[in-house]
């Protein structure tokens, strides 16, 4: 299944890069915002328009990981902590009671 996934992959970039090639000799005209225009082949504005739009979303993310890496740490501290509490009262169940905490001998 990796095998037909990846031949499927490569298939893709081939005919994309294709298209990409045929396409480099049409001038595309992008007007922004102020009456700034930014011109170049067309498959170089859409390539570098969606690397930008792949960086906003990776920066819009960061917030979003830090915050659950530092819950998943919390998490697991408090997890330990109740393991360990645990493990003492198994323990304590398992030792014989002492002579002095028996009442009425």
């Amino acid at each position: 299944m990796k095998l037909v996934s990846k031949i499927i992959w490569v298939i893709l970039f081939v005919i994309v890069f294709a298209v990409a090639l045929k396409n480099m000799d049409r001038e595309a005209s992008l007007v922004l915002f102020s009456g700034y225009e930014v011109h170049g082949p067309l498959p170089l504005l859409l390539m570098g328009f969606t690397m930008g739009g792949f960086v906003l979303g990776v920066l819009a993310m960061t917030p979003t990981f830090f915050r659950q890496r530092r819950n998943l740490a919390k998490q697991d501290k408090t997890i330990r902590k109740m393991q360990k509490e645990s493990e003492m009262q198994h323990l304590a169940t398992l030792q014989p009671p002492s002579p002095d905490s028996i009442v009425g001998a």
